[in-house]
């Protein structure tokens, strides 16, 4: 069975989701979420779903192998990015290489790079009276969100959706397509 860890910095639906989804599975599981915020959400979410949850500070994350020992005694076989906020270290790319994806709630090459996240990604596109908007998953390499693309879906956006109508776009579409392509990846 394959084995995934989940990465997330806030609230953790996306993680939520992609543990649900893989329970009903034989091929993978989520075998633990570690996130960057001691007061994340995600960490509520994992304890009531019973899914071990790990907090990590910045020097583990950049300034050791703390994390990439970590995950290496866990066998991971796929590491997944579901609203995490922190550049990935180079030393955690080189042990997993081709093996970290990431979720950006946008159409890739649009609307990415350092600080483009959440809402702000969805004020921009209002912002630009774009006429659709959607996800892009890719792989993650020593950039933000300059990895090779594996899978985008779009979404039409009316004139009148504010920042929050296109978020929930948006999250819909995360939530379906998600992990089914992690499936797709592990298969």
């Amino acid at each position: 069975m394959k084995r995934i860890v989940i990465f997330a910095s806030g609230s953790g639906s996306n993680a939520e989701n992609i543990i649900s989804f893989f329970r009903e599975k034989q091929q993978a599981e989520v075998v633990a979420v570690l996130t960057n915020k001691s007061s994340a959400k995600v960490l509520e979410r994992c304890d009531r779903l019973k899914v071990p949850a790990f907090y990590f500070n910045r020097t583990a994350f950049k300034d050791s192998n703390a994390v990439v020992q970590f995950l290496q005694g866990l066998q991971t076989d796929l590491v997944v990015l579901a609203g995490f906020l922190w550049k990935i270290p180079s030393n955690l790319i080189e042990a997993f290489p081709d093996k970290i994806i990431n979720i950006h709630p946008a159409l890739l090459p649009k609307y990415g790079g350092k600080g483009m996240y959440g809402e702000r990604v969805h004020q921009a596109v209002k912002e630009n009276d774009e006429t659709e908007t959607g996800i892009t998953i890719h792989y993650v390499n020593e950039n933000y969100d300059e990895g090779a693309i594996i899978f985008q879906a779009k979404v039409p956006l009316e004139p009148s959706d504010d920042a929050e109508a296109i978020a929930k776009k948006v999250h819909q579409l995360e939530y379906e397509h998600f992990p089914i392509v992690i499936e797709k990846l592990l298969s």
